[in-house]
Parts: C-alpha cells; sequence; structure tokens
C-alpha cells in the first residue's frame, strides 16, 4: 500500500504543481477569461488517464493466462522505464519548470482557446498516462486481491492534491529539490521490484527461460501470508523465492540507476567577474 501511496503522491504532485503554476500565472496575468480551456484540458486529460487505466485492467481480462501474463511483464518494463526517464527529468528540470510552463502558456494565448486547452491537456496528460500505467503494474505485481493498492494510490492523489492547494494558497513551501529527490530515490526501489516481476511474468509466459531456476528460498522464514510478508511485498515488492533472473534484473537496474540518480548533479563553474568581464 505504501508503494502506491508513493506512486499517487509523486505523480499526483507534479500534475498539481503544474496546474498551480498555469492557474496562477492566468490570475496575476489577470486572465481570468482564459481559466476555463485550461480547466476543460485538465479535465479530458483526467478522463484519458482513467479510461486508459480501465482498458489496461479490463481489456487484459479477457486474455488467456499466457497472454496475460505477457502483456503484464512487458507493460510493467515499459511503465519502469517511463517512471524512471520521469524521475531523472523532474531532477533536472524542476527549478525551470515555472518558467518553462509560463513560456508554453503566453504562447498558447496567443493562438487562442484551442492551444490553452492543448497546453493544459498536453501538461497534465503526460502524468496521467504514467501514473495509470505504473499503478496498474505495481498493482499487477502486487497481485493481493484486495484492494489496498488502490486506496494507497487515491490516498496519495488525495494529499497531492491538498499539498498543490495549499502551495497555490501560499501556506505550504517546502524545498521541492530535495522532496522529489527523495521520492524520486524511494520510487527507483519500487520500480526496481515491478521490473523483476516483469521479468517474472515474462518467464511464466514462456518469453524467458529459467522459471524452475529460484536464486533462493526463505519462504519458510518469511512466509508470502505474514503480515510482514505482506508489508515487504507490498513496499518493496519482495518475493521469497524469486528466480535468478528476478534477482540479476533487480540489483542490475537497482544499483546502477540508483547511484546516478543520488549522484550530486553537475554544475558549470563560472568564472570570476573580471575575468567574465
Amino acid at each position: 500500500m505504501f508503494s502506491n501511496y508513493l506512486i499517487g503522491l509523486r505523480e499526483g504532485l507534479e500534475a498539481s504543481l503544474v496546474v498551480c503554476i498555469l492557474i496562477a500565472y492566468l490570475v496575476k496575468t489577470d486572465r481570468r477569461d482564459a481559466l476555463k480551456p485550461i480547466w476543460t484540458g485538465i479535465a479530458v486529460a483526467i478522463a484519458l488517464a482513467l479510461g486508459f487505466g480501465c482498458a489496461l485492467e479490463f481489456g487484459s481480462q479477457e486474455l488467456t493466462f499466457q497472454a496475460q501474463e505477457a502483456l503484464g511483464g512487458s507493460l510493467s518494463i515499459l511503465a519502469v522505464g517511463l517512471v524512471t526517464w520521469m524521475v531523472f527529468w523532474m531532477r533536472r528540470t524542476a527549478r525551470h519548470l515555472k518558467s518553462e510552463l509560463h513560456g508554453r502558456l503566453d504562447a498558447a494565448l496567443a493562438m487562442g482557446t484551442g492551444a490553452l486547452v492543448a497546453t493544459a491537456f498536453l501538461a497534465v496528460g503526460r502524468e496521467g498516462l504514467e501514473t495509470a500505467l505504473f499503478v496498474w503494474a505495481s498493482i499487477h505485481a502486487a497481485s493481493d486481491g484486495t484492494p489496498r493498492p488502490l486506496l494507497g494510490v487515491a490516498l496519495g492523489l488525495l494529499t497531492a492534491i491538498l499539498l498543490g492547494w495549499l502551495f497555490y494558497r501560499g501556506a505550504l513551501r517546502i524545498n521541492l529539490a530535495k522532496f522529489f529527490t527523495w521520492t524520486g530515490g524511494m520510487l527507483v526501489v519500487v520500480a526496481a521490484g515491478v521490473l523483476a516481476y516483469g521479468f517474472h511474468d515474462l518467464q511464466e509466459a514462456d518469453f524467458l527461460p529459467g522459471l524452475t531456476d529460484k536464486a533462493f528460498d526463505i519462504s519458510g522464514t518469511i512466509p508470502p501470508d505474514s503480515w510482514y510478508g505482506t508489508l515487504l511485498k507490498g513496499v518493496f515488492n519482495f518475493q521469497p523465492d524469486p528466480t535468478t533472473l528476478q534477482v540479476a534484473v533487480w540489483l542490475l537496474y537497482l544499483i546502477p540507476t540508483l547511484a546516478l540518480f543520488l549522484a550530486p548533479a553537475r554544475t558549470a563553474v563560472k568564472a570570476p567577474v573580471h575575468d567574465r568581464a
């Protein structure tokens, strides 16, 4: 549940910040007439994300078991790729997000209503589609048959909406760079589990070999149905009897990705003032 809460919070807060920046800019520049197209674009983006999530969930139920596992494994790998790109992109551009959105909005205002709708739709829709795909992959990996993963996502999104509103009202100020760094690092850990389980799905679909080649089996020590086994699976997608391929994929993704993500950002060395002069 915590991993899904983190996904909802992280992705939802990015979308909330985008909406806050767009709305605040229009209000401060006295362009309230453009608010309706912005909200229209946001509503269409949310509807598209929900529709995409429903299509993934209900469409996959009509497939055979082998096809379901193949689809689940493929989409899990795709979701991890998108989320990895997203956390690195946000780490790189978080400081310039506001000015970038202002520039897009100025161009859209000059072009008319349709451009405003498209700007809001594209800004929020990308986050919505990424969230729907990664949430579906995470829930598919957890597969505990309870509504707790969806509840975690819903709570994360509600928290993100509340934080976004507080940001807009000026009642809350936090270091967003540190926030996105810590949540991004935790999301990389979650993504590693989703990726490993995605490869396990492909093994169950007979797309990859080694399903019976277990790296270890500690089911007796950490039973999957115990409270701590359920907690580990919910947070880290932990499996007490992973295959050798799963462990290899988990390590090969987590260690270099986390090292690169947490490495200090490179900054250009500025020349002394007299040299620049």
